[in-house]
């Protein structure tokens, strides 16, 4: 499952990337940019990313900053409590989420 979405995800930005648009190379950039160190700390920053992207509910969003925050060292627990904060925030319609979610995150701690 998690190499699969990322050789995906790579396979595809690589396409995107390629047809040399200005704009989308400098969104991707900027994207990238974001979560780098700076007044808050990486870690931080991908967590909003993971809560924003709950809220919102992209499943592959939700895939990238959990992949994200399992290679940053974040526990368990925080991704739940993260988790807790989408769900107040997000409304129930989150719960289909999070159960992929948990799955997803099973898999990255196998």
């Amino acid at each position: 499952m998690i190499n699969e979405f990322n050789a995906y995800r790579q396979k595809m930005n690589d396409v995107i990337l390629s047809q040399d648009n200005k704009v989308i190379k400098r969104f991707f950039s900027l994207d990238n940019q974001t979560y780098e160190d700076g007044a808050l700390p990486e870690v931080t920053k991908e967590l909003l990313g993971l809560v924003s992207s709950m809220v919102l509910r992209c499943d592959d969003c939700i895939k990238y900053h959990l992949g994200r925050c399992h290679e940053l060292g974040v526990t368990k627990a925080q991704i739940y409590e993260t988790c807790s904060v989408a769900l107040i925030v997000g409304g129930s319609i989150f719960i289909p989420h999070m159960r992929r979610a948990a799955e997803y995150w099973e898999e990255l701690e196998a």
